[in-house]
């Protein structure tokens, strides 16, 4: 056979162990033996092809190496019924342009196909696999050494959401997006002098339709080349460690795109999705579901989890559609799903990968969070597995940001009737460990921007949405904002469009901004407003019966400083004077924070400095201080004792 004289059929990276690991779902770092890998066998330097496709016939290497000759370069399929083609091709190496000829079993079916282990891709809309060595000398360590603090459950998060294409463009060469190295020239300052703890990308990995923001993924082991290659990468999430920022990416294990060139219909039949389109086609976004109860797919995305916490030394993953994976009839009609094996809704083999996927991250990164965007009452979806949980360190909270978006949304003359939809999150605020999310979902598809939802006039819009922020950072839990909320962007995010920085040159946009950098760094020095975010013993009703009035107050306690922090929100367009809230501490109350003030564009009530508390009974308790209350805004009161 001709292509006998190109390929090697030795050095192979797969052991038997290997094989005996993928077979039973086990096998956690297939990233280091699957693929094309640069090595040297006999002495001769080249790259190292292996595939999974066992319902192959043949399966080849083709490239510009060989001009794409489908036939000169066979794998060969290994003798251990693990399905995985392989072979060793000489003088090939770094940057090399490659794709999987496939001649199926079953019907003669032919395709190209890019690796589903590539490192590195051609730029879409071209679709190759490029062989690529990505080792990175890292200047992070005492980030890495350091981590475990930052990450940790009681330290503070606040998450800055970030849409790499969209986030700032080039508008004098023809508005392209910035790219990794860019990015980290202008994008880690920002967010280091903003305050913010964390950067959560949405998914950076590679993916054909920009469209799709990255949702749809095809390269589950490569960052998206249209921003650089997988150092450049690396070297933007370096600086942003080197500066003490956390680094969060959005990660797809439910669902991939059926583009010909990606996992779809892989070697002729279904074989990272289910067959039955009625488990493995999903509706609602046009795209195949992973089949996670096959042990070799389950080994598949769990070694993509681990390699960009390996690899690319990220700091947490941020699951998407955790909903989808959880629920059999997740937006299908009736009759057009499977029940399982006790005639219920719950995907059996989902749970029980997601079960598995946490238990193996945590178990080799004990100083990373995974966080699941799940929208259900799905119940203990961030307790351990072992508990009966599925083990996620954290859940987005998505009932607290719909009832609070369209509280908000609400004319304040009416807000008195909708008390309860600004209150009830509290009730379940300790079922899980959540997360805040103001998220890119909410921006988009006619939804309008954060300030677009605010009623009332430009003054008002602006004074609801600092209030916002307000409540959102005094609320339990750790706080997630997508880009372009912290200055208020007019208008709703586009993908192939920039950010209105520009907005920055106008006052009110400068408020805003100024008012959520104020709060990050309150946020990130008191205890009390970030420790205790998931047991009620760091959060306490003052009152929330002041319907009338819509006015809240609670306060916030911390582990072991003593600090307290009051928080005092009045959700209407009417200053109050001489406001009475009673505390659990004598002494002087120090204002910290007053959304109103004039700096962020208010209209300067407060309480010039802060109010002494006296022995006067309210809301159940023996002192009290009398505040002003601003119109539609929030104060932040800290405790100094009594004197």
């Amino acid at each position: 056979m001709m292509g006998q004289t190109n390929v090697l059929y030795k050095g192979s990276l797969l052991t038997e162990h290997d094989i005996y690991l993928f077979k039973e779902g086990n096998h956690f770092k297939l990233f280091e033996k699957m693929g094309s890998h640069v090595t040297t066998v006999d002495g001769v330097r080249g790259t190292h092809f292996a595939v999974w496709a066992p319902n192959a016939r043949a399966v080849s290497v083709m490239g510009d190496f060989n001009g794409w000759n489908k036939e000169s370069h066979p794998l060969k399929v290994r003798e251990d019924s693990s399905g995985i083609w392989e072979g060793f091709i000489k003088g090939l190496g770094n940057g090399t342009i490659y794709k999987y000829h496939i001649v199926s079993r079953e019907n003669g079916y032919q395709v190209d196909k890019g690796d589903p282990f590539a490192f590195h891709w051609e730029t879409p809309p071209k679709t190759a696999s490029i062989v690529w060595d990505i080792n990175y000398e890292w200047g992070n360590g005492d980030w890495m050494q350091k981590r475990h603090t930052a990450n940790a459950l009681d330290a503070p998060y606040s998450i800055y959401e970030v849409h790499l294409g969209s986030w700032r463009r080039v508008p004098e060469q023809e508005d392209r997006s910035l790219s990794y190295r860019e990015m980290a020239d202008h994008l880690v300052g920002y967010v280091k002098e903003m305050g913010f703890t964390h950067v959560e990308f949405l998914p950076i990995m590679e993916h054909p339709f920009y469209g799709s923001w990255g949702y749809q993924t095809v390269g589950y082991f490569a960052p998206t080349s249209r921003y650089g290659t997988p150092q450049d990468l690396m070297y933007l999430i370096d600086q942003l460690h080197q500066n003490s920022i956390g680094v969060i990416l959005d990660w797809v294990p439910s669902h991939f795109p059926s583009d010909e060139h990606g996992l779809a219909y892989f070697d002729g039949t279904y074989l990272y999705e289910h067959a039955d389109p009625k488990k493995g086609f999903q509706p609602e976004w046009k795209s195949y579901i992973f089949n996670h109860g096959r042990y070799e797919v389950r080994s598949f995305l769990i070694s993509s989890a681990l390699f960009w916490l390996d690899k690319y030394r990220v700091d947490g993953l941020r699951v998407d559609a955790v909903a989808s994976m959880l629920y059999l009839d997740y937006a299908r009609n009736e009759g057009d799903w499977i029940p399982n094996i006790y005639g219920g809704k719950e995907n059996l083999d989902a749970i029980s990968f997601i079960r598995r996927l946490n238990e193996v991250v945590y178990e080799h990164h004990p100083d990373v969070q995974t966080i699941a965007e799940e929208s259900t009452a799905w119940p203990m979806v961030s307790r351990p597995a072992y508990v009966g949980g599925l083990g996620f360190g954290m859940k987005w909270n998505m009932g607290w940001m719909h009832d609070t978006l369209d509280y908000f949304s609400a004319n304040p003359i009416f807000r008195k009737y909708h008390q309860n939809q600004l209150t009830f999150s509290i009730w379940y605020a300790f079922f899980e460990n959540f997360v805040l999310p103001l998220s890119h979902d909410e921006v988009v598809y006619g939804k309008g921007s954060l300030l677009q939802k605010m009623p009332g006039d430009d003054w008002q819009r602006f004074a609801n949405l600092r209030l916002l922020f307000g409540y959102m950072y005094g609320h339990p839990g750790k706080k997630l904002l997508f880009m372009g909320g912290e200055f208020g962007q007019w208008n709703e995010w586009y993908h192939e469009k920039s950010l209105d920085w520009d907005l920055l040159e106008r006052p009110p946009h400068q408020g805003v901004r100024k008012w959520v950098q104020d709060m990050n760094h309150l946020y990130r020095s008191e205890p009390a407003l970030h420790e205790v975010d998931f047991s009620n013993e760091g959060f306490e009703w003052i009152d929330f019966h002041d319907a009338d009035s819509s006015v809240i107050s609670f306060i916030r306690k911390g582990k072991t400083s003593g600090d307290i922090i009051l928080v005092v929100a009045n959700f209407t367009p009417v200053p109050r004077v001489g406001y009475r809230v009673g505390v659990p501490r004598g002494g002087v109350w120090k204002e910290m924070l007053n959304s109103d003030a004039e700096v962020y564009g208010g209209s300067g009530f407060g309480n010039l400095g802060g109010a002494e508390a006296s022995q006067v009974p309210c809301h159940g308790r023996y002192q009290s201080v009398s505040l002003v209350l601003p119109p539609l805004g929030v104060v932040f009161l800290k405790s100094e004792g009594a004197r």
